[in-house]
């Protein structure tokens, strides 16, 4: 990448609005910084970056700041953590960088129909002041203002017992056999790239796709009533073929389900025990997401592969300079 290159100043321009979009939006807020080494995995056991952390063993990488803040919402209620997060993810797909940076909201006595606002009224807020201070930008990037002007909340909603019936109708109707084999999708699965695009190109703004099965996300998630197969958990995925730009759930507040669920997917009890305790002696309804912010510079730049809206980009091939 040519940094003295004029779409890289608009890009960087761009990225730089929309931070401001987001670090203004619904005051008051609270900013509060989480560790970068972490003693366990938060996301997942097989995308972490791993180091030896003097006589205490080993340390990773963080996948994400929101256990922490977890804490931190007891005093303060609404907050949030921004800053690098770190996954050994071995996709070479052009939505996936291997260090990247995330805006986290926590907020307490919060339901996950609470948190689905909270994130529209965010994505709202940053694609409006982006129109409006990066018109110039966006502009000489060749970006099509006419697809991000109609962002505004609500966004809709889908379920995704209904999203998964919408892929799997999809798939029985396709005739092209290569378009076919993409599609490919049964329930209980995680929704790849060309999954997310379907379900996308229905809407001319993001969409929420809520209710995922719990398997495929992470032990912290909250179960759905009388759906124990079902977690608490939203997507919101942006049209234009650019996907999931946020992610998020309600969390567990009860000491010992949180504690099976740590067992089941085989995690060290001992690594969260500080974790647990925040439950042991009463907790409140509780929720958050995360926003990959070069995968939402991304979207509103228009540009092909995540790559360019970072500097210097890590991916699984690429760590030099």
């Amino acid at each position: 990448m040519d940094s003295h290159a004029e779409p890289v100043g608009d890009l960087k321009n761009t990225r730089e609005g929309h931070f401001c979009g987001a670090r203004v939006f619904g005051q008051p807020w609270v900013l509060l910084d989480t560790p970068i080494l972490t003693p366990a995995a938060a996301e997942g056991t097989t995308t972490l970056f791993e180091t030896e952390y003097f006589d205490e063993g080993r340390a990773y990488l963080a996948q994400t700041g929101q256990l922490y803040n977890e804490a931190n919402i007891f005093s303060f209620g609404k907050v949030y953590c921004f800053g690098p997060t770190f996954r050994a993810e071995k996709s070479k797909t052009r939505r996936h960088l291997t260090e990247f940076w995330m805006l986290e909201p926590e907020i307490a006595f919060c339901d996950l129909d609470g948190l689905m606002e909270v994130e529209e009224g965010l994505i709202s807020h940053i694609v409006q002041t982006v129109l409006r201070d990066c018109a110039a930008e966006l502009k000489s990037l060749g970006r099509d203002v006419s697809k991000l002007e109609n962002v505004q909340a609500p966004f809709p909603r889908i379920s995704y017992d209904d999203a998964a019936q919408l892929l799997i109708d999809l798939y029985e109707k396709e005739t092209d056999p290569e378009k076919k084999d993409l599609l490919k999708f049964e329930w209980g699965m995680d929704f790849g790239a060309p999954h997310e695009t379907e379900i996308t190109q229905r809407y001319d703004k993001p969409v929420f796709v809520y209710g995922y099965p719990s398997a495929v996300k992470a032990f912290y998630m909250e179960p759905w009533p009388d759906r124990p197969e079902v977690c608490k958990s939203v997507d919101l995925l942006a049209p234009e073929g650019y996907g999931e730009i946020c992610g998020g759930s309600e969390r567990i507040s009860d000491h010992d389900l949180l504690l099976k669920r740590i067992h089941e997917q085989g995690l060290p009890e001992e690594a969260f025990k500080w974790y647990l305790e925040l439950r042991k002696y009463g907790s409140v309804p509780h929720s958050g997401f995360g926003m990959g912010v070069e995968r939402v510079t991304a979207w509103l730049c228009g540009i092909e592969h995540i790559r360019e809206a970072i500097p210097f980009p890590r991916t699984i091939k690429r760590v030099y300079p």
